[in-house]
Protein backbone atom coordinates (compact mmCIF):
# COMPACT_ATOMS: atom_id res chain seq x y z
CA UNK A 1 0.00 0.00 0.00
CA UNK A 2 1.18 3.78 -0.60
CA UNK A 3 1.48 5.64 2.68
CA UNK A 4 -1.04 7.22 4.23
CA UNK A 5 -1.19 11.11 3.99
CA UNK A 6 -2.03 11.79 7.42
CA UNK A 7 -1.80 9.28 10.42
CA UNK A 8 -2.48 9.43 13.95
CA UNK A 9 0.73 9.60 16.51
CA UNK A 10 3.54 11.72 17.22
CA UNK A 11 4.22 14.44 14.09
CA UNK A 12 5.56 13.25 10.81
CA UNK A 13 9.08 14.99 10.63
CA UNK A 14 9.09 17.15 7.51
CA UNK A 15 11.63 14.56 5.89
CA UNK A 16 8.58 11.88 5.95
CA UNK A 17 6.46 14.26 5.17
CA UNK A 18 7.99 15.20 1.80
CA UNK A 19 8.38 11.53 1.14
CA UNK A 20 4.95 10.62 1.57
CA UNK A 21 3.77 13.33 -0.25
CA UNK A 22 6.12 12.18 -3.14
CA UNK A 23 4.69 8.46 -2.68
CA UNK A 24 1.02 9.77 -3.86
CA UNK A 25 1.85 12.95 -6.41
CA UNK A 26 4.97 10.90 -8.90
CA UNK A 27 3.75 7.19 -9.07
CA UNK A 28 0.23 7.57 -9.93
CA UNK A 29 1.29 9.00 -13.56
CA UNK A 30 4.62 7.07 -13.85
CA UNK A 31 2.72 3.98 -13.16
CA UNK A 32 -0.26 4.58 -15.67
CA UNK A 33 2.26 5.54 -18.23
CA UNK A 34 3.95 2.02 -17.46
CA UNK A 35 1.05 0.05 -17.68
CA UNK A 36 0.29 1.65 -21.48
CA UNK A 37 4.15 1.00 -22.31
CA UNK A 38 3.92 -2.68 -21.70
CA UNK A 39 0.42 -3.21 -22.85
CA UNK A 40 1.87 -1.54 -26.77
CA UNK A 41 5.06 -4.14 -26.37
CA UNK A 42 2.67 -7.11 -25.72
CA UNK A 43 -0.56 -6.75 -27.02
CA UNK A 44 0.62 -8.84 -30.16
CA UNK A 45 0.57 -11.59 -27.56
CA UNK A 46 -3.39 -11.73 -28.24
CA UNK A 47 -3.29 -9.79 -31.25
CA UNK A 48 -1.33 -12.79 -32.72
CA UNK A 49 -4.33 -15.02 -32.68
CA UNK A 50 -6.50 -13.84 -35.33
CA UNK A 51 -3.57 -11.93 -36.82
CA UNK A 52 -1.67 -15.07 -37.56
CA UNK A 53 -5.30 -16.23 -39.04
CA UNK A 54 -5.79 -13.18 -41.10
CA UNK A 55 -2.33 -12.74 -42.76
CA UNK A 56 -0.93 -16.92 -42.61
CA UNK A 57 2.44 -15.37 -43.62
CA UNK A 58 2.73 -14.14 -40.21
CA UNK A 59 3.82 -17.45 -38.17
CA UNK A 60 5.34 -17.78 -35.06
CA UNK A 61 8.85 -17.09 -36.40
CA UNK A 62 7.49 -13.87 -37.74
CA UNK A 63 5.66 -12.71 -34.53
CA UNK A 64 8.91 -14.29 -32.57
CA UNK A 65 11.56 -12.14 -34.99
CA UNK A 66 9.48 -9.18 -35.33
CA UNK A 67 8.39 -8.75 -31.61
CA UNK A 68 12.19 -9.16 -30.53
CA UNK A 69 13.55 -6.55 -33.39
CA UNK A 70 11.58 -3.90 -30.80
CA UNK A 71 14.08 -4.29 -28.46
CA UNK A 72 17.16 -3.62 -31.19
CA UNK A 73 15.42 -0.28 -31.91
CA UNK A 74 15.27 0.06 -28.09
CA UNK A 75 19.22 -0.95 -27.35
CA UNK A 76 20.33 1.75 -29.86
CA UNK A 77 18.53 4.76 -28.33
CA UNK A 78 18.63 3.48 -24.45
CA UNK A 79 21.53 4.96 -22.98
CA UNK A 80 21.22 8.20 -24.77
CA UNK A 81 18.01 7.83 -23.75
CA UNK A 82 18.52 7.82 -20.13
CA UNK A 83 21.51 10.04 -20.19
CA UNK A 84 18.89 12.86 -21.63
CA UNK A 85 16.85 12.91 -18.49
CA UNK A 86 19.93 14.14 -16.48
CA UNK A 87 20.61 16.70 -19.17
CA UNK A 88 17.34 17.65 -20.27
CA UNK A 89 14.64 16.67 -17.51
CA UNK A 90 11.96 13.83 -17.15
CA UNK A 91 9.24 16.00 -18.27
CA UNK A 92 10.17 16.89 -21.71
CA UNK A 93 11.78 13.59 -22.39
CA UNK A 94 8.95 11.54 -21.41
CA UNK A 95 6.67 13.34 -23.02
CA UNK A 96 8.69 12.95 -26.81
CA UNK A 97 8.60 8.92 -25.50
CA UNK A 98 5.23 8.63 -24.98
CA UNK A 99 3.68 10.08 -28.17
CA UNK A 100 6.21 8.99 -30.33
CA UNK A 101 5.93 5.46 -29.18
CA UNK A 102 1.77 5.96 -29.23
CA UNK A 103 1.97 6.98 -32.70
CA UNK A 104 3.95 3.49 -33.67
CA UNK A 105 2.06 1.42 -31.79
CA UNK A 106 -1.26 2.47 -33.09
CA UNK A 107 0.68 2.03 -37.16
CA UNK A 108 1.22 -1.34 -36.44
CA UNK A 109 -2.60 -1.67 -37.37
CA UNK A 110 -1.89 -1.07 -40.94
CA UNK A 111 1.12 -3.34 -41.42
CA UNK A 112 0.56 -6.00 -44.40
CA UNK A 113 3.82 -7.77 -44.68
CA UNK A 114 6.40 -9.32 -42.46
CA UNK A 115 8.45 -6.75 -42.97
CA UNK A 116 6.61 -3.79 -42.67
CA UNK A 117 5.85 -5.75 -39.27
CA UNK A 118 9.93 -5.50 -38.88
CA UNK A 119 10.03 -1.76 -39.66
CA UNK A 120 7.33 -0.97 -37.16
CA UNK A 121 8.19 -2.98 -34.43
CA UNK A 122 12.14 -1.53 -35.31
CA UNK A 123 10.72 2.15 -34.78
CA UNK A 124 8.40 1.32 -31.97
CA UNK A 125 11.40 0.39 -30.35
CA UNK A 126 13.49 3.15 -30.99
CA UNK A 127 10.56 5.44 -29.49
CA UNK A 128 10.50 3.80 -26.49
CA UNK A 129 13.84 3.77 -25.64
CA UNK A 130 14.81 5.79 -22.60
CA UNK A 131 11.34 5.90 -20.65
CA UNK A 132 12.32 2.72 -18.28
CA UNK A 133 15.50 3.45 -16.96
CA UNK A 134 14.73 7.57 -17.42
CA UNK A 135 11.92 6.15 -14.74
CA UNK A 136 14.20 4.79 -12.46
CA UNK A 137 16.71 7.86 -12.86
CA UNK A 138 13.63 10.21 -11.77
CA UNK A 139 13.23 8.31 -8.80
CA UNK A 140 16.56 8.63 -7.15
CA UNK A 141 15.74 12.00 -8.07
CA UNK A 142 13.05 12.22 -5.24
CA UNK A 143 13.28 8.96 -2.90
CA UNK A 144 15.76 8.45 -0.53
CA UNK A 145 17.64 4.94 -0.57
CA UNK A 146 15.59 4.07 2.32
CA UNK A 147 12.69 4.73 -0.30
CA UNK A 148 13.68 3.33 -3.12
CA UNK A 149 13.00 -0.29 -3.72
CA UNK A 150 9.37 0.06 -2.26
CA UNK A 151 9.18 3.25 -5.18
CA UNK A 152 10.73 1.43 -7.72
CA UNK A 153 8.29 -1.93 -6.84
CA UNK A 154 4.95 0.36 -7.65
CA UNK A 155 6.49 1.54 -10.81
CA UNK A 156 7.56 -2.12 -11.58
CA UNK A 157 3.99 -3.54 -10.83
CA UNK A 158 2.80 -1.74 -13.95
CA UNK A 159 3.94 -4.97 -15.32
CA UNK A 160 1.46 -7.42 -13.82
CA UNK A 161 -1.14 -5.01 -13.91
CA UNK A 162 -0.67 -4.13 -17.52
CA UNK A 163 -0.48 -8.30 -18.47
CA UNK A 164 -3.89 -8.40 -16.25
CA UNK A 165 -5.66 -5.93 -18.40
CA UNK A 166 -4.30 -6.94 -21.27
CA UNK A 167 -5.36 -10.10 -22.31
CA UNK A 168 -9.74 -9.31 -21.52
CA UNK A 169 -9.58 -6.11 -23.08
CA UNK A 170 -7.85 -7.33 -26.19
CA UNK A 171 -9.84 -10.62 -26.26
CA UNK A 172 -13.07 -8.56 -26.61
CA UNK A 173 -11.54 -6.38 -29.47
CA UNK A 174 -10.07 -9.39 -31.53
CA UNK A 175 -13.23 -10.79 -32.35
CA UNK A 176 -14.18 -7.90 -34.48
CA UNK A 177 -14.35 -8.94 -38.15
CA UNK A 178 -14.26 -12.89 -37.17
CA UNK A 179 -16.37 -15.95 -37.44
CA UNK A 180 -16.64 -16.95 -34.00
CA UNK A 181 -17.76 -20.95 -33.11
CA UNK A 182 -19.79 -20.41 -29.71
CA UNK A 183 -19.70 -23.85 -28.04
CA UNK A 184 -23.17 -25.37 -28.81
CA UNK A 185 -21.89 -25.03 -32.50
CA UNK A 186 -23.83 -21.71 -33.59
CA UNK A 187 -21.37 -19.42 -35.47
CA UNK A 188 -21.69 -15.86 -34.76
CA UNK A 189 -20.63 -13.23 -37.17
CA UNK A 190 -18.85 -10.13 -36.01
CA UNK A 191 -19.09 -7.23 -38.06
CA UNK A 192 -16.05 -5.42 -39.13
CA UNK A 193 -15.41 -1.53 -37.35
CA UNK A 194 -14.70 1.28 -39.62
CA UNK A 195 -13.32 -1.29 -41.75
CA UNK A 196 -11.00 -2.85 -39.58
CA UNK A 197 -10.49 -6.12 -38.30
CA UNK A 198 -10.33 -7.18 -34.42
CA UNK A 199 -6.29 -7.65 -34.33
CA UNK A 200 -5.80 -3.82 -36.17
CA UNK A 201 -8.15 -2.33 -33.07
CA UNK A 202 -5.76 -3.55 -30.48
CA UNK A 203 -2.96 -1.81 -31.61
CA UNK A 204 -4.84 1.46 -32.07
CA UNK A 205 -7.05 1.52 -28.91
CA UNK A 206 -3.91 0.96 -26.99
CA UNK A 207 -1.68 3.71 -29.01
CA UNK A 208 -3.92 6.43 -28.47
CA UNK A 209 -3.17 6.78 -24.95
CA UNK A 210 0.41 6.84 -24.84
CA UNK A 211 -0.38 10.14 -26.68
CA UNK A 212 -2.46 11.34 -24.61
CA UNK A 213 -0.48 10.31 -21.43
CA UNK A 214 2.74 12.54 -22.58
CA UNK A 215 0.73 15.69 -22.84
CA UNK A 216 -0.62 14.90 -19.14
CA UNK A 217 2.74 14.45 -18.17
CA UNK A 218 3.89 17.51 -19.87
CA UNK A 219 1.62 19.94 -18.05
CA UNK A 220 2.20 17.69 -14.48
CA UNK A 221 5.66 16.27 -14.23
CA UNK A 222 7.84 18.14 -12.06
CA UNK A 223 11.67 17.24 -12.51
CA UNK A 224 12.86 17.51 -9.43
CA UNK A 225 11.82 18.64 -5.39
CA UNK A 226 12.94 22.31 -5.65
CA UNK A 227 10.48 22.44 -8.50
CA UNK A 228 7.34 21.00 -6.51
CA UNK A 229 4.91 23.69 -5.40
CA UNK A 230 2.90 20.93 -3.53
CA UNK A 231 5.85 20.84 -1.04
CA UNK A 232 6.36 23.47 2.12
CA UNK A 233 9.44 25.20 2.48
CA UNK A 234 10.63 23.15 4.96
CA UNK A 235 9.63 19.24 3.65
CA UNK A 236 11.11 20.75 0.33
CA UNK A 237 14.69 21.71 2.35
CA UNK A 238 14.57 18.29 4.32
CA UNK A 239 14.27 16.04 1.09
CA UNK A 240 16.83 18.13 -0.97
CA UNK A 241 19.09 17.93 2.31
CA UNK A 242 18.48 14.32 2.68
CA UNK A 243 19.31 13.41 -0.81
CA UNK A 244 22.11 15.55 -1.36
CA UNK A 245 23.43 13.74 1.92
CA UNK A 246 23.42 11.01 0.26
CA UNK A 247 24.57 11.77 -3.27
CA UNK A 248 27.87 13.13 -1.20
CA UNK A 249 28.25 10.15 0.73
CA UNK A 250 28.19 7.63 -2.84
CA UNK A 251 30.36 10.12 -4.51
CA UNK A 252 32.93 9.77 -2.07
CA UNK A 253 33.28 6.41 -2.44
CA UNK A 254 33.54 6.08 -6.46
CA UNK A 255 33.67 9.10 -8.65
CA UNK A 256 33.29 7.48 -12.31
CA UNK A 257 32.88 9.24 -15.23
CA UNK A 258 29.77 8.06 -17.50
CA UNK A 259 32.39 6.21 -19.97
CA UNK A 260 34.10 4.65 -16.88
CA UNK A 261 30.88 3.46 -15.32
CA UNK A 262 29.72 1.89 -18.77
CA UNK A 263 32.80 0.41 -18.77
CA UNK A 264 32.61 -1.28 -14.89
CA UNK A 265 33.07 -5.02 -14.50
CA UNK A 266 30.26 -4.85 -11.80
CA UNK A 267 27.75 -2.60 -14.67
CA UNK A 268 28.31 -5.07 -17.48
CA UNK A 269 27.63 -8.04 -15.20
CA UNK A 270 24.36 -6.60 -14.28
CA UNK A 271 23.52 -6.27 -17.63
CA UNK A 272 24.57 -9.55 -19.10
CA UNK A 273 22.16 -11.21 -15.56
CA UNK A 274 19.43 -8.87 -17.12
CA UNK A 275 19.88 -10.46 -20.39
CA UNK A 276 18.91 -13.79 -18.97
CA UNK A 277 15.82 -13.13 -16.85
CA UNK A 278 14.13 -10.97 -19.73
CA UNK A 279 15.45 -13.61 -22.47
CA UNK A 280 12.77 -16.12 -20.44
CA UNK A 281 10.16 -13.56 -18.95
CA UNK A 282 9.02 -11.45 -22.01
CA UNK A 283 9.53 -14.76 -24.31
CA UNK A 284 6.88 -16.50 -22.10
CA UNK A 285 4.40 -13.54 -22.06
CA UNK A 286 4.47 -13.30 -25.89
CA UNK A 287 3.95 -17.75 -26.59
CA UNK A 288 1.97 -18.12 -23.11
CA UNK A 289 -1.33 -17.47 -24.91
CA UNK A 290 -0.25 -20.16 -28.15
CA UNK A 291 1.18 -22.34 -25.61
CA UNK A 292 -2.57 -22.92 -24.01
CA UNK A 293 -3.92 -22.67 -27.28
CA UNK A 294 -1.91 -25.50 -28.95
CA UNK A 295 -1.80 -27.78 -25.70
CA UNK A 296 -5.24 -27.13 -24.59
CA UNK A 297 -7.28 -26.15 -27.84
CA UNK A 298 -8.30 -23.21 -25.53
CA UNK A 299 -10.99 -20.63 -26.65
CA UNK A 300 -10.20 -17.08 -27.01
CA UNK A 301 -12.59 -16.19 -23.92
CA UNK A 302 -10.68 -18.90 -22.19
CA UNK A 303 -7.43 -18.32 -22.61
CA UNK A 304 -7.54 -14.28 -21.71
CA UNK A 305 -9.06 -15.57 -18.56
CA UNK A 306 -6.21 -17.76 -18.13
CA UNK A 307 -3.33 -15.47 -18.80
CA UNK A 308 -4.65 -13.03 -16.31
CA UNK A 309 -4.03 -15.25 -13.54
CA UNK A 310 -0.13 -14.72 -13.36
CA UNK A 311 -0.12 -10.99 -13.09
CA UNK A 312 -2.01 -11.13 -9.63
CA UNK A 313 0.95 -13.15 -8.36
CA UNK A 314 3.50 -10.89 -9.57
CA UNK A 315 2.00 -8.12 -8.63
CA UNK A 316 1.91 -9.13 -5.10
CA UNK A 317 5.65 -10.59 -5.12
CA UNK A 318 6.48 -7.35 -6.70
CA UNK A 319 5.13 -5.26 -3.67
CA UNK A 320 6.50 -8.04 -0.92
CA UNK A 321 10.21 -7.96 -2.21
CA UNK A 322 9.66 -3.95 -2.46
CA UNK A 323 8.55 -3.86 1.15
CA UNK A 324 10.77 -6.23 2.52
CA UNK A 325 14.08 -5.24 0.37
CA UNK A 326 14.02 -1.53 2.31
CA UNK A 327 13.15 -3.30 5.42
CA UNK A 328 15.81 -5.97 5.79
CA UNK A 329 18.29 -3.62 3.96
CA UNK A 330 19.19 -6.54 1.52
CA UNK A 331 19.04 -6.71 -2.03
CA UNK A 332 20.72 -9.76 -3.61
CA UNK A 333 18.61 -12.42 -2.04
CA UNK A 334 15.77 -10.69 -2.84
CA UNK A 335 16.79 -10.82 -6.34
CA UNK A 336 18.12 -13.88 -6.27
CA UNK A 337 15.52 -16.76 -4.83
CA UNK A 338 12.37 -15.29 -7.04
CA UNK A 339 14.20 -15.96 -9.87
CA UNK A 340 15.42 -19.46 -8.44
CA UNK A 341 11.76 -20.59 -8.37
CA UNK A 342 11.11 -19.74 -11.32
CA UNK A 343 13.65 -21.63 -12.75
CA UNK A 344 12.10 -24.92 -10.83
CA UNK A 345 8.97 -24.26 -12.24
CA UNK A 346 10.15 -23.75 -15.76
CA UNK A 347 11.98 -27.05 -15.71
CA UNK A 348 8.31 -28.91 -14.66
CA UNK A 349 6.60 -27.24 -17.24
CA UNK A 350 7.04 -29.81 -20.00
CA UNK A 351 5.94 -32.66 -17.30
CA UNK A 352 2.55 -31.23 -16.77
CA UNK A 353 1.95 -30.99 -20.43
CA UNK A 354 -1.97 -32.55 -20.41
CA UNK A 355 -3.08 -31.54 -17.14
CA UNK A 356 -4.10 -27.88 -17.64
CA UNK A 357 -3.88 -26.86 -13.72
CA UNK A 358 -0.76 -28.31 -13.18
CA UNK A 359 0.36 -26.30 -16.28
CA UNK A 360 -1.07 -23.07 -14.97
CA UNK A 361 0.81 -23.66 -11.14
CA UNK A 362 3.62 -24.09 -12.97
CA UNK A 363 3.65 -20.86 -15.01
CA UNK A 364 2.71 -18.80 -12.34
CA UNK A 365 5.22 -19.52 -11.01
CA UNK A 366 7.44 -18.67 -13.58
CA UNK A 367 5.77 -15.62 -14.00
CA UNK A 368 5.70 -14.15 -9.99
CA UNK A 369 9.62 -14.99 -9.53
CA UNK A 370 10.70 -12.91 -12.66
CA UNK A 371 8.87 -9.83 -11.92
CA UNK A 372 9.25 -10.18 -8.14
CA UNK A 373 12.84 -9.90 -8.62
CA UNK A 374 12.72 -6.29 -10.28
CA UNK A 375 12.82 -4.09 -7.37
CA UNK A 376 15.76 -5.18 -5.58
CA UNK A 377 17.79 -5.89 -8.88
CA UNK A 378 17.23 -2.49 -10.01
CA UNK A 379 18.42 -0.75 -6.48
CA UNK A 380 21.82 -2.40 -6.85
CA UNK A 381 23.26 0.13 -9.36
CA UNK A 382 22.69 3.26 -7.07
CA UNK A 383 24.52 1.30 -4.55
CA UNK A 384 27.52 2.04 -6.65
CA UNK A 385 26.26 4.98 -8.94
CA UNK A 386 25.58 8.12 -9.38
CA UNK A 387 24.34 10.97 -11.49
CA UNK A 388 24.98 10.95 -15.32
CA UNK A 389 27.45 8.12 -14.52
CA UNK A 390 24.37 6.23 -13.06
CA UNK A 391 22.20 6.76 -15.82
CA UNK A 392 23.89 5.74 -18.46
CA UNK A 393 24.82 2.58 -16.60
CA UNK A 394 21.32 1.43 -16.24
CA UNK A 395 20.32 2.74 -19.70
CA UNK A 396 23.45 -0.06 -20.68
CA UNK A 397 22.01 -2.72 -18.30
CA UNK A 398 18.00 -2.42 -19.75
CA UNK A 399 19.62 -1.96 -23.88
CA UNK A 400 21.32 -4.48 -23.10
CA UNK A 401 19.49 -6.51 -21.33
CA UNK A 402 16.15 -5.92 -23.14
CA UNK A 403 18.00 -7.25 -26.01
CA UNK A 404 17.61 -11.05 -24.40
CA UNK A 405 14.26 -10.46 -25.54
CA UNK A 406 14.72 -10.46 -28.74
CA UNK A 407 16.93 -13.64 -28.38
CA UNK A 408 14.56 -15.60 -26.21
CA UNK A 409 11.47 -14.46 -28.53
CA UNK A 410 13.41 -15.43 -31.79
CA UNK A 411 14.43 -18.39 -30.80
CA UNK A 412 11.46 -20.10 -28.99
CA UNK A 413 9.44 -18.65 -32.15
CA UNK A 414 12.40 -20.18 -34.43
CA UNK A 415 12.33 -23.48 -32.27
CA UNK A 416 8.80 -24.07 -32.31
CA UNK A 417 8.63 -23.50 -35.97
CA UNK A 418 11.35 -25.86 -36.90
CA UNK A 419 10.62 -29.18 -34.07
CA UNK A 420 6.76 -28.22 -33.16
CA UNK A 421 7.38 -27.87 -29.67
CA UNK A 422 8.47 -25.60 -26.99
CA UNK A 423 9.99 -28.19 -25.18
CA UNK A 424 13.72 -27.77 -26.77
CA UNK A 425 13.43 -23.58 -26.13
CA UNK A 426 12.11 -24.20 -22.34
CA UNK A 427 15.41 -25.95 -21.90
CA UNK A 428 17.38 -22.68 -22.95
CA UNK A 429 15.35 -20.70 -20.94
CA UNK A 430 16.27 -22.42 -17.62
CA UNK A 431 20.05 -21.90 -18.99
CA UNK A 432 19.67 -18.48 -19.18
CA UNK A 433 17.57 -18.69 -15.46
CA UNK A 434 21.02 -20.56 -14.25
CA UNK A 435 23.53 -17.71 -15.28
CA UNK A 436 21.54 -15.00 -13.70
CA UNK A 437 21.84 -16.43 -10.39
CA UNK A 438 25.71 -17.51 -11.05
CA UNK A 439 25.81 -14.09 -11.77
CA UNK A 440 24.06 -11.69 -9.02
CA UNK A 441 25.61 -14.17 -6.14
CA UNK A 442 29.13 -13.88 -7.73
CA UNK A 443 28.79 -10.14 -7.36
CA UNK A 444 27.89 -9.58 -4.04
CA UNK A 445 26.09 -6.09 -4.11
CA UNK A 446 23.20 -5.71 -2.09
CA UNK A 447 23.97 -7.83 0.96
CA UNK A 448 22.36 -7.13 3.98
CA UNK A 449 23.58 -3.71 5.95
CA UNK A 450 24.92 -3.98 9.08
CA UNK A 451 23.01 -1.34 11.62
CA UNK A 452 25.78 1.21 11.62
CA UNK A 453 27.19 1.39 7.92
CA UNK A 454 24.94 4.14 6.27
CA UNK A 455 24.04 3.40 2.30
Amino acid sequence: MLPRLSTAGPPLSPLDRARRKAYWRLLPLVFVCYVIAYVDRFNISIAKLTMAKAMPAFDDAVIGFGTGIFFLGYFLLEIPGSVMIEKWGARRWICRIMVTWGIMAALTAVVKTPHQFYAVRFLLGLAEAGFFPGVIIYLTHWFPSRDRARALAYFIIAQPVAAFINPKISGWLSVIGTTETLSDGTKVVHPLLLGLQGWQWIYVVWGVPAVVLGIVVWFTMLDRPEDAHWLTAEEKAALVQQLAQEKALRATRQKMTLWQALRHPKVLLLAAAYFCAVSVSLSMELFLPSILQEWYGLKMNAITTLVIMPPVISLLGALFVGWNSDRMKERRWHTIIPVALSLAALALVPLTHGHLRLSMLCFIIVAAGLKTYQPAFWALPSLFLTDVAAAGSIGLINSIGNLGAFYGQSMLGQVKTMTGSFDVGFIFLCGSMTVFIVIVYSLGLGRKEKPDVPR
